[in-house]
Parts: structure tokens; sequence; C-alpha cells
């Protein structure tokens, strides 16, 4: 099967829908290779800050995307995939809220996202690819078979959020998580460069209030319907 005719299955939604965790579950239940574009936003704003290029210097910004030397690494399953940047594992420092700030403000600057584009293209490979973002099925994979949009409400990915950084001994306030990804939704959905928004042919899932696997029975559903 050539790239680009493999299939895909383009998962976008805001930060805290569960996402991550219901693509990673999909990916190894199909057998697919998985795409986090999230990760490769967050690895660019990393590399950028430890090579001291300004986050608001739009032609330095995409020479650190188009350079960057990225792998994804499997692990076994219930643990996140590795990230690996030059060799190093950074799985944990890209996870940091302040990474995910910075990978929303280089997210908004169309020659970032240019720069990222073919490399995730990239990443179509058979049997096929669960691809997990903000803009998959509207601007990377436009032609995907099986879309979905995966939300929640602010409050339930915040109520997340605390419960995770809680379990890792991360003191931190509900309060302020849930202005940080108010903050981040109206920059996401706002911006010129690929807003956030469901693709006109995706299947909405509201993930409030669901376990994850309920949600991943969905997205099942989704792909085998297709």
């Amino acid at each position: 099967m050539s790239e680009s005719n493999a299939p895909v299955v383009a998962v976008d939604g805001p930060g805290g829908s569960g996402k991550g965790t219901v693509t990673q579950m999909l990916a190894r239940k199909l057998g697919w290779h998985l795409l986090d574009s999230g990760a490769l936003y967050r690895l660019t704003a990393l590399a950028a800050n430890r090579q001291n290029v300004a986050l608001d210097d739009e032609v330095q910004l995409a020479r650190v995307a188009v350079s960057l030397d990225v792998a994804f690494e499997p692990t076994p399953e219930g643990e996140p995939v590795k990230v690996m940047l030059a060799g190093k594992d950074v799985t944990s420092d890209i996870r940091t809220e302040t990474c995910g700030n910075d990978a929303s403000r280089i997210a908004v600057m169309q020659p970032v996202r240019d720069a990222l584009l073919q490399r995730q293209r990239d990443f179509r490979q058979g049997p096929g690819l669960v691809a997990d973002g903000r803009d998959m099925g509207t601007v990377v994979f436009p032609d995907a078979p099986v879309k979905i949009f995966l939300t929640a409400s602010a409050e339930e990915r915040a109520r997340r959020r605390f419960s995770q950084l809680k379990a890792a001994g991360v003191d931190v306030s509900i309060d302020a998580l849930l202005e940080e990804i108010r903050v981040r939704d109206e920059r996401d959905m706002n911006r010129s460069a690929a807003p956030l928004k469901p693709a006109d042919d995706a299947q909405v899932i509201d993930s409030t209030g669901l376990s994850i696997e309920e949600v991943l029975d969905r997205c099942m559903a989704a792909v085998g319907h297709a």
C-alpha cells in the first residue's frame, strides 16, 4: 500500500479531551502507526527554548521545526509513547503546562505550521495511521476516511489535568488550570492559521462523563462504519 493511500483516522479536539490516551489505544487495537502532532509543536517549542530562539521569531522557529531530530518509540500498553529529541528522552519535558502554552503560542504562526505539515504527512504509512491533533481532519489529512472530533467541557478537562498533576506530585490550582485551558481554547479556536474546529464530516464525541473505554468504543464504532 502506498503512503498516499494508507487509511487515516484523524482525531482532533482541544487539550484534555482524552485524545492522547484514546489515540494510543486505538492505534494499538488497529495495529496502525500513531502520530501525536501536538508533540511536534511541543518539541519545536522545547528545542527553540534550548537553542535560545525567541518564541516570536517566526523565521527561526520554522528553521527549528524543519530540523527537529525526533522519534516516537513504542512503549508497553498503558504507558505514554516515548518521545525522543536528538536521541534524548523528553517525554516528561514536553508535557509540562509551560511547554504546552509555548506550543499553543507558536502554533498560530503559519511558517511553523508550514514547516511541520509535510513532516506530519510523512507519518502516513501502511497499514494505516491514527493521527492526533487539532487540524488533522481539516488541514493535514482532509481526505481521511474517518474523522473524529473529541471534546469535553473545560471544567472536566481541568479536573482531569488536576488529577494527573496531583498524582505526579505537582502542587497546582484547579482554578489556574481552568483559566489556562480557557485561554488556550480561545487562542486555538480563533487563530487565523488552521483554527481548532471539527471538520464538516467529523463525528463529534463529547467525552464529559464517559470512561476512556466508552470513548474508545465510540471511536472504534466510527472506524467500523467507515
